[in-house]
């Protein structure tokens, strides 16, 4: 059975995931979907379950090379998008649903034809939870119970030793916006960021009748605003570098001069040694300003991911399969841009790329999200990502890959967020 063939089953897979939205490290439904679909494709096929959702599995064993094919199981918190869960909030408005169906198309696509028998490299399917960065109050609860130990479902993946066995790791993600023509996307380098929070303290007064022994923790926070807007045109325009400073909680009233305000911020760069950089003058900024102003400021940094810089020698496999490819018109090559993604941590260890698709209409991350394109989605495109892997088989040259350990990675984290 061809992929025009299976088109059906598949597109009607991608639909229910679509309309069954699940957040991170909750995506039982999501899970149980794929295994039934893997189990029932391949009755042989071994699953390797892990981080509550995750799912691995292989075809093709004994092999000197392993290639991971990797799928983002989650949606993000959505609740005014046109298809959220109305009890969760979640919505499928980044594509992810597109991710998994398109994995589960590979994967009948290869069981059905054996042609992964043929190929000098093992063939995993890794099927990922929590690569959006939210819902933190209720990973936070399974952090103390110690169910996981990173926010983001690769990162864990990694401490767990899931891709210890992988050489490479591909995935694909929608493209944001509408296209005319059918594109995809290549060496589109991603952000990485940190989330920040900083605690002005100040004394709270009665606003009326004593005002003049006070000291506003909401004024500090305002001018911490203004030094971060003035500071913009000094960051370096290719870090393409993000803020977006807003206010968490406070003890503010009409009549009461506050006395803490807390501001919660992410920063966004492309490379981790100006994200350093960066952050050290956000910090400097917020201790001017409490300093400025008589008070004091608890500054909280937490890692979010690493930039990602996609893998430019895979990515000519890419490119070679599509200069020979006849359904696919445009492509869209040497970007970056301030989107984030858990994929720049597992890049670290191992070599990666993210091929972009188009086939949507609506704002990625918005509440008019959604594909225009299914042919293209679910057939065209896993036709072509097949036409990928025939071309990498037998001519990976593995002096152009590297691998760094799990232990490298939390050394790097720890030298980018250090003690406050």
């Amino acid at each position: 059975m061809g992929f025009k063939e299976q088109y059906e089953e598949i597109a009607d897979i991608a639909r229910t995931i679509f309309n069954n939205p699940e957040l991170g490290y909750k995506e039982f439904k999501t899970s149980s979907m794929v295994a039934d679909f893997l189990k029932k494709v391949n009755p042989a096929a071994e699953l390797e379950s892990f981080s509550t959702t995750g799912i691995k599995t292989s075809l093709g064993s004994g092999k000197q090379l392993n290639i991971a094919w990797i799928a983002e199981l989650d949606a993000v918190y959505a609740p005014t998008h046109w298809r959220s869960d109305p009890e969760t909030g979640a919505a499928h408005n980044c594509g992810h649903y597109t991710q998994v169906a398109i994995a589960l198309a590979l994967y009948k696509h290869y069981v059905e034809t054996k042609a992964y028998e043929a190929y000098d490299f093992t063939l995993t399917f890794v099927f990922v939870p929590a690569e959006e960065y939210l819902d933190l109050a209720y990973r936070d609860e399974l952090l103390a119970k110690g169910t996981i130990a990173y926010y983001g479902g690769k990162p864990e993946a990694m401490k767990l030793g899931v891709f210890d066995d992988i050489d490479i790791g591909i995935c694909v993600h929608a493209i944001g916006g509408e296209f005319a023509k059918r594109t995809i996307e290549t060496n589109c380098d991603l952000a990485g960021f940190l989330y920040k929070h900083y605690t002005f303290k100040g004394k709270a007064t009665h606003a009326g009748f004593d005002p003049f022994s006070a000291k506003n923790a909401y004024s500090m926070s305002t001018l911490f605003n203004v030094a971060l807007g003035l500071s913009r045109q000094h960051m370096k325009d290719s870090e393409q570098v993000r803020m977006n400073p807003i206010i968490m909680d406070s003890d503010m009233s009409t009549n009461v001069i506050p006395n803490w305000i807390q501001v919660g911020t992410d920063l966004r760069t492309l490379t981790t040694d100006y994200m350093k950089e960066a952050s050290a003058r956000m910090d400097a900024a917020a201790k001017g300003s409490a300093i400025a102003l008589q008070g004091e400021v608890e500054i909280k940094t937490r890692m979010g991911y690493l930039p990602f810089t996609q893998d430019r020698y895979l990515s000519e496999f890419v490119m070679e399969a599509f200069q020979e490819n006849a359904e696919i018109e445009e492509i869209s090559n040497n970007k970056a841009i301030s989107a984030a993604g858990d994929i720049g941590d597992l890049a670290f260890m191992i070599p990666c790329i993210q091929i972009g698709h188009s086939g949507f209409t609506g704002t990625i991350h918005g509440d008019d999200f959604k594909d225009i394109d299914p042919e293209f989605i679910f057939e065209i495109f896993p036709r072509f990502l097949a036409q990928v892997l025939d071309r990498m088989n037998g001519r990976i040259d593995r002096s152009k890959l590297y691998r760094r350990t799990f232990a490298e990675y939390e050394q790097l984290l720890s030298s980018i967020v250090k003690a406050d």
